[in-house]
């Protein structure tokens, strides 16, 4: 057995047994890993506090032939308010099913950890709207592991005269000589096609640096849900939860 440190965030956590749990674990060396943790679920156990969903920081594991092994974690940041804060904590559980759902082992899952970490502190920000960050997460996921949408020139034609037309199934934005073949286009309002291209084309640092109005937002989260409905082809258990509380 190798032991190893990874930096990580836990994205989801089952009990196993009577005392121990399993970890999924969203690292930026070793991509998404499953880790059991014996233990974890006594009471006088190091690692309680230290395997609940939210924790980020580096964690301690043992590298065995087909699974790891939990030892220790040093958590720096365990996003205490989102914690406190119902809704704000059921959008981070949708979160984290997304990208338990994109990220694969030994893949490099980088980007898609820091998006995470940086969406998370965005619920934290009483400035910003979490309708329009569960808006700019689900663009930019499904952009990271590239299945995002094209939204500088015609997906039909290639053409990069200026349309703001777009079409989930398709792909992307649709110019004006192609729109007839389409069913599904959606007009954008300027500032939505121009919210859209700002998400895709930033960097993961530079995401959560503006607000909409209302009626953009709509469009944003009307584009947003549905390309990722239909791009993944699933619907997730924590978005139907969280639609509950809403």
């Amino acid at each position: 057995m190798n032991q190893i440190t990874v930096t990580g965030m836990i994205l989801a956590v089952t009990p196993v047994g009577e005392y121990d749990k399993r970890v999924v674990i969203l690292t930026k060396e070793r991509g998404k890993i499953a880790a059991f943790a014996r233990g974890a679920r006594k009471p006088n156990s190091m690692l309680v506090g230290v395997t609940t969903p939210f924790c980020f920081g580096e964690f301690n594991v043992y590298e065995g032939r087909t699974s790891y092994t939990l030892m220790s974690a040093s958590v720096s940041n365990y996003f205490a308010e989102l914690r406190s804060d119902m809704e704000g904590a059921y959008y981070g559980f949708y979160f984290m099913e997304i990208a338990n759902y994109y990220a694969k082992e030994a893949a490099d899952e980088t980007q898609l950890l820091k998006l995470l970490y940086q969406t998370l502190r965005a619920l934290e920000n009483p400035n910003l709207p979490n309708r329009l960050v569960r808006c700019v997460f689900e663009l930019k996921a499904v952009s990271i592991e590239g299945e995002g949408p094209q939204v500088f020139e015609c997906v039909q034609c290639g053409n990069k005269e200026k349309s703001e037309v777009f079409s989930v199934r398709k792909g992307g934005l649709i110019c004006e000589k192609c729109k007839g073949t389409v069913t599904d286009g959606i007009t954008l309002l300027t500032s939505s096609l121009y919210a859209v291209q700002y998400v895709v084309s930033s960097s993961v640092e530079k995401l959560y640096t503006f607000i909409v109005k209302e009626e953009v937002l709509k469009q944003l989260e009307m584009v947003t849900a549905s390309y990722l409905e239909h791009y993944t082809g699933k619907r997730f258990r924590s978005l139907d939860i969280l639609e509950t509380i809403l």
